[in-house]
């Protein structure tokens, strides 16, 4: 059993980098959107709402499909799991995220005059990385206000007497919400899992 939450956690982190980072590549690294970054936002928002409400039903049975670390913090600050369960999730998290953007580098670089500098990852950021230039500590203000409000929105949704069948729904529009605001303030993370992997691959400011 814990063998197989560590392999959903780690195959819905890959997913959810994969095809939502790949939306936000293709939008804002490749300009698909055109000159519309608000297009781009939306369409990227939708991206990763709609994506962990297929995944909330597909693997939410296996581990509760928290494929994000944070979420995974405060499911053991609310000692519904406990540490070593924790451990689990976060070590499969964080290699589902490097491994999900190192399959979407590897389909993005076939791309002709794809470059890491250019066109990135779908990487978050601050400053120039940021669209409206953010500094750091706006930032991280904002990602923490973001990340408490979406995890308290997974903690809610997933009580004893909430109904199972609308979880999912709720938390996918928690994280359509987040972007919203989020992708033009930092690119929005929320979920470390999903930075770290982009990051370690466009490297640089990110």
């Amino acid at each position: 059993m814990r063998q197989r939450k560590m392999i959903a956690e780690f195959v819905g982190t890959a997913l959810l980098v994969f095809v939502a980072v790949g939306v936000a590549t293709a939008s804002f690294g490749f300009g698909i959107t055109g000159g519309s970054r608000s297009a781009g936002v939306v369409a990227t928002a939708l991206s990763f709402g709609l994506v962990l409400l297929i995944l909330c039903y597909a693997i939410g049975p296996i581990s509760g499909c928290h494929i994000n670390p944070a979420v995974t913090m405060g499911f053991l600050v609310a000692r519904r799991i406990d540490l070593r369960e924790a451990i689990d999730y976060w070590v499969a998290q964080v290699l589902g995220g490097i491994v999900g953007a190192l399959v979407l580098w590897g389909i993005a670089s076939s791309a002709k005059g794809y470059s890491r500098s250019a066109n990135g990852l779908g990487a978050d950021g601050f400053g120039k990385q940021s669209m409206v230039g953010l500094d750091a500590a706006g930032a991280i203000g904002a990602e923490i206000i973001l990340t408490a409000v979406f995890v308290f929105a997974v903690l809610a949704a997933t009580r004893g007497d909430t109904s199972p069948a609308v979880a999912g729904v709720v938390i996918g529009l928690a994280l359509t919400t987040v972007h919203l605001l989020g992708i033009p303030l930092t690119g929005t993370s929320v979920n470390p899992a999903r930075s770290i992997g982009p990051a370690i691959i466009v490297a640089g400011p990110a």
